[in-house]
């Protein structure tokens, strides 16, 4: 369907993530009319009726994961079970009433607590932005098998964490660098690496808008039950501080994120 100039300007007004969705809602709309050509008074009817529908819409939280359940071969640990009890979590602290005590009817989107999951690095469900953010990993360890020295795990690694020691025959991985995504440990046809902890990442009080920030990670390789309770952490001290809509993000310091972590009980620091 075409768009005016006009019309095209508005859409690109919209951020980035949800401006295809937009489209294809004004499209539908359009068409349902029979019309061929999107409008600037379209767009403006769409971002109205958009605005007044909004309070109707929240639900007071939003959790989102990636593609990886889908069959994605990147996925370093599956989060399915996570998220399913994420969701209850979420669901269970009755973030929308708070918010309505807190906020009023007015409430935005950008008032939800937000938590996304990505089964891998490469991070597609922007788990970085988000109140908390949930990244797979997988340790790499380094085994007893004989390393054939073909290199496989060296040339699949897309942050150059993996080298070979000619000397000792043996592959060798820079922890730092290392983003623990298990591609190397897929690709060793020698079992000369092999997964270790598996689990997942953590990441709190991450946000786009006028002042972005990226989340602070944990420094360490969380269970499922963990997550959960930094999860329920997290949302007491949300719930404990937040007024008039004040965001998680804006209220978290370094402070209160060790204080977070520091009563997670059995989590072993990188």
């Amino acid at each position: 369907m075409k768009w005016s100039s006009d019309a095209e300007a508005a859409l690109k007004k919209v951020p980035f993530f949800v401006r295809s969705k937009v489209r294809k809602t004004i499209e539908l709309q359009v068409g349902e009319k029979n019309k061929k050509q999107v409008t600037l008074a379209d767009v403006q009817k769409a971002q109205k009726r958009f605005l007044n529908r909004m309070a109707e819409d929240i639900r007071g939280y939003q959790a989102d994961t990636c593609f990886g359940p889908s069959g994605c071969p990147y996925r370093a640990v599956a989060c399915d079970s996570l998220m399913r009890q994420v969701e209850e979590r979420l669901a269970e602290a009755d973030l929308l009433g708070f918010l309505k005590q807190t906020v009023g009817d007015q409430l935005k989107y950008h008032h939800e607590f937000r938590v996304s999951a990505a089964e891998c690095p490469n991070a597609c469900s922007q788990p970085q932005i988000r109140d908390m953010g949930i990244i797979g990993a997988v340790v790499p360890v380094i085994t007893d098998e004989v390393c054939t020295g073909c290199a496989a795990c060296v040339s699949v690694c897309p942050d150059s964490a993996v080298t070979i020691d000619h000397d000792r025959g043996i592959p060798v991985i820079n922890s730092a660098a290392c983003l623990m995504c298990g591609r190397c440990i897929t690709a060793c046809p020698a079992g000369t690496i092999r997964a270790g902890q598996k689990g997942f990442r953590v990441q709190l009080g991450g946000r786009l808008g006028r002042h972005p920030r990226l989340g602070m990670e944990l420094p360490a390789i969380l269970s499922e039950a963990q997550v959960l309770e930094v999860l329920d952490n997290a949302l007491c001290f949300y719930k404990a501080r937040s007024r008039k809509g004040a965001r998680f993000s804006r209220l978290l310091t370094e402070q209160d994120l060790e204080t977070i972590f520091s009563g997670q009980k059995g989590i072993s620091k990188y």
